[in-house]
């Protein structure tokens, strides 16, 4: 009988770019049992909530099952076919730019690169972006500009090597859980200094020694004015400076305007305690790593300040040194494979370049192709531009939902509704995106898939099957070699197998890859895997000349890859964000992620406790500003301006400042009907790299006038179009056990609501109802078979009472608890739990409460020993001590 450790399969998590190992395997339930890989070298077996409970994302409900074309089901070689013949007629009609592929840091690097292959080399054009656009294309640019080429130079290890690591645009803690474990536990063996940079007191804080709240928007200000400091104070790294880099008087002029302190603190905010503490601590410290992320990205200045801030390492030669060296952390799973394959418009394949004839010609006779496209394709705000003006007759969209993640959303349903053709491959059934597509092709998921990633630190990673596929999904490589074969080519595309795609992608980085010529992607030492070599492929980090051999430090010699072969150093003008408060909108909006959600959760929103913590949009205002608009926590807030309006439940904190408000950008049509923060977000983008601005949006904000509000929940899903109908309401829903929970806030009286929830969900309950009428609240339950199928509360305000036991009646027996549950609005004592805290111990907020009163406990850790919460990935320290001070100021003041 075989050992029951030899079911578990090795993989990659399918959420952020620290691309931790997992170790899955099949359970009797059809999920799957989720652990930390310990010999993966990005997580050492460390997992956060969200990769913990991966095993509950994966069931077939809501899946994609076969392809449609105009929302009649047929097989697969109809809907092939059917995309093959209208690409090529829309190409001979209006020439090859007319068609447009928009791809996601989810594809896996094979399915990246057919798609690349496909759209530059035979229909040859350049019309190929991808998601990964609206998170890293600024430090792609950065990278390009000082270095020659996208190379992050940083490994993981550096972060525990490291003297002082700064955080810049990266709340690490919720967005990179893992990395900011590792740094954790460093500090507390290490002393390392830590610095925050970040307009708010995010939970990354919590182990920081500095944190400086800067103004949006300042950071080039803030970096420009520490080159100056390091100038003026001699801390310059003179021999690194004259051996291996150029330019450095022009930035030094550039940044001279900020010489002056007085000047850097009228443009940051920051006080000249503030400043000089942080100039002092760089420039005491030569093992510094700047960790940098969407917060620098995500703007129309990001291309320079990921300039502004590698200007600073070059200056003091802290470049790909052990703990020494500037760090872009990636978002997405996948974001740095698609670099390297050329999934951006920008790029070809292999860290090769328009505008370089050698490589055009390296490329066109290695994938034997007259078509090559010849220069840069559209950008994604400028693709969906040209889609609007009728340039682009058709869009295929790849394993992304545009309609929710790009900027002015609302503008972009409008160009992908009026579209002549949009093809959408997608494992899900439905989303924003797929409501416009004319041809739904179902792909395989996570746990299906199988292919290579690419994680932040360059190491390259298998994604191995784990589940079967439902219905007729397929490998996104596959669909896209099969549209390609019926365009006419068939013979470039003839792969049997994932391995072939790598073998062919790790042959290309080598062509012309040798002396003066060498660019630093190199994998020679993969091209001649064979297929079982594959399955079998360990971590790798890049470059890989020899199988199995460590990577060497890239950049650590000081040689580049420049004509000249040295760093350049970029100056880097400060300029203010395009869009400026005014009267009529005073606000500054933030955006980001919250700690167990993943972008328009799609996966993350399937299961009942990631969706328990934050479980509807919010948005956080300082005190002051929420008493000056009138608004109270827990009160619905309408956000608006030029762009639209969008709608939040208060949250007024202490980690904004005045002025500043901050929600995440989760929320779809899928989950709520007016909270989807990209309805106010402007298309304006970085000129140099394209990407779009989220973190710095004026806007204003009031209150939401409402009569009543309801909480409902059902075992099954409610069609979003009848929920749209109930006048003046605002709605979210969130998966919860058993089923899904509903709120709805609204304009309608306590009666008027309850009537038409009652009518609503007449189609989907059982006729037999309970109804009991209080002079507060007016509850219901549908009962089918002695069991609540259906329940909901309605009053005129629920914020503040106990609907916790919503959350627990679906599909109970009707015994003596539920009974009292129902008549009194009132948790089974047994059952209360409160709102979850700790997700991967599944310790709820009333335990915790509970543990801290009655043992008198002063700190988290003396929590996690009585509750096990925090004990897990340990993201929930940080709210488990606010419960402990909160506790203590109750008590001292009574």
């Amino acid at each position: 009988m075989k050992n029951s450790t030899e079911k578990w399969i090795k993989t990659t998590c399918a959420y952020c770019g620290v691309g931790c190992g997992i170790e899955a395997k099949a359970n009797k339930q059809g999920t799957l049992d989720i652990r930390g890989d310990a010999e993966h070298p990005a997580n050492f077996g460390k997992l956060c909530t969200k990769g913990l409970a991966l095993g509950e994302t994966v069931g077939h409900e809501g899946r994609l099952l076969s392809p449609s074309v105009y929302g009649k089901s047929c097989d697969w070689s109809h809907a092939l076919d059917f995309v093959a013949k209208q690409f090529n007629q829309i190409i001979k009609e209006h020439g090859r730019h007319a068609v447009a592929f928009y791809v996601s840091g989810q594809l896996l690097t094979e399915d990246y690169y057919v798609a690349n292959k496909l759209m530059k080399g035979f229909i040859g054009s350049s019309n190929i972006d991808t998601n990964s656009r609206l998170c890293m294309s600024s430090s792609v640019a950065g990278h390009k500009r000082a270095f020659g080429a996208d190379i992050v130079p940083g490994c993981y290890e550096d972060i525990e090597q490291a003297e002082l690591v700064i955080l810049t645009g990266s709340n690490l803690a919720w967005c990179h859980p893992v990395l900011f474990q590792r740094l954790k536990a460093a500090k507390a063996k290490h002393n390392t200094k830590v610095v925050v940079i970040d307009p708010r007191k995010t939970a990354s804080c919590d182990i920081a020694d500095l944190h400086l709240p800067l103004n949006s928007g300042s950071d080039v200000a803030l970096f420009n004015g520490l080159l100056a400091y390091l100038n003026t104070h001699d801390q310059l790294n003179q021999a690194y400076i004259n051996n291996h880099t150029e330019g450095l008087d022009l930035a030094l002029a550039m940044a001279e305007e900020f010489s002056s302190i007085e000047n850097i603190e009228v443009e940051t905010g920051l006080s000249a305690e503030q400043i000089v503490a942080f100039y002092q601590l760089f420039a005491e410290h030569d093992k510094t790593v700047t960790i940098y992320s969407q917060g620098i990205n995500q703007s129309t200045s990001g291309t320079n300040k990921v300039n502004s801030i590698i200007n600073c390492h070059l200056a003091t030669g802290r470049i790909g040194l052990p703990g020494s060296t500037p760090f872009s952390v990636t978002g997405q799973p996948n974001a740095m494979g698609g670099r390297e394959v050329g999934g951006l418009a920008n790029m070809l394949a292999s860290h090769m370049d328009f505008g370089h004839p050698a490589h055009h010609e390296l490329i066109s006779q290695f994938w034997q192709t007259e078509t090559l496209a010849k220069e840069p394709g559209r950008k994604a705000m400028d693709m969906f531009e040209a889609t609007e003006q009728g340039e682009i007759k058709a869009v295929w969209v790849m394993a992304t939902n545009p309609a929710v993640s790009l900027p002015d959303n609302q503008r972009i349903n409008r160009i992908l509704n009026q579209c002549p053709l949009v093809v959408v491959s997608d494992c899900m059934a439905d989303n924003d995106t797929l409501r416009h597509a004319h041809v739904k092709l179902p792909a395989q998921g996570w746990s299906e898939k199988s292919g290579t990633v690419t994680n932040s630190e360059r190491r390259i990673s298998r994604q191995r099957r784990l589940l079967p596929t439902p219905g007729e999904g397929k490998p996104d490589w596959w669909i896209i070699s099969e549209v390609a074969k019926r365009m006419g080519f068939v013979e470039a595309f003839q792969y049997q197998h994932e391995a072939d795609i790598f073998q062919e992608y790790c042959q290309l980085t080598t062509l012309g890859n040798s002396g003066a010529n060498s660019r630093l992607l190199n994998l020679s030492g993969l091209g001649q895997l064979t297929t079982e070599q594959y399955h079998q492929l360990k971590p790798q980090q890049w470059p890989v000349k020899t199988l199995d051999q460590p990577s060497p430090r890239l950049l650590s010699d000081g040689q580049f890859a420049t004509p000249s072969g040295k760093a350049q150093f970029i100056a880097c003008p400060f300029r203010p964000a395009i869009n400026q408060p005014s009267r009529s909108y005073p606000l500054l909006l933030n955006t980001g992620r919250f700690r167990d959600h993943w972008h328009t959760m799609t996966r993350t929103g399937l299961s009942p406790r990631l969706s328990e913590h934050t479980s509807e949009p919010t948005v956080t205002i300082s005190l002051e500003d929420a008493s000056k608009s009138q608004l109270n926590c827990g009160d619905i807030a309408q956000l608006h301006n030029q762009q639209g309006q969008a709608y939040f439940r208060v949250n007024i904190g202490q980690n904004v400042k005045k002025g500043n408000l901050f929600t995440a950008f989760h929320w779809s049509d899928n989950n709520t009907n007016m909270g989807k923060v990209t309805a106010l977000i402007s298309p304006d983008t970085d000129p140099i790299s394209g990407q779009p601005e989220f973190k710095h949006t004026p806007v204003a904000i009031s209150p939401f006038w409402q009569q009543s509000e309801a909480q409902l929940v059902v075992d099954s899903a409610i069609d979003s179009k009848q929920l749209n109908r109930l006048a003046g309401s605002f709605w979210t829903k969130q998966t919860i056990n058993r089923g899904l929970l509903y709120r709805i806030t609204s304009a309608l009286t306590p009666s008027q609501l309850g009537e038409q929830l009652q009518s609503l969900i007449k189609h989907i309950a059982s006729s037999q109802l309970i109804s009991i009428n209080h002079s507060e609240q007016h509850r219901f339950a549908h009962l089918a078979n002695g069991k609540v199928t259906a329940a909901m509360v309605v009053a005129d305000n629920l914020n503040g009472q106990d609907t916790e036991y919503l959350f627990t009646i679906l599909n109970r027996p009707l015994a003596d608890g539920l009974v009292q549950s129902l008549f009194t609005g009132k948790t089974d004592p047994g059952s209360a739990t409160g709102r979850l805290v700790c997700v991967c111990k599944n310790v709820g907020e009333k335990a915790i409460r509970q543990a801290i009163e009655q043992q008198r406990l002063t700190s988290a850790e003396q929590v996690t020993h009585c509750t096990q919460a925090g004990s897990g990935c340990g993201n929930c320290l940080v709210e488990i001590q606010d419960l402990v001070e909160q506790s203590a100021t109750v008590q001292s003041k009574t």
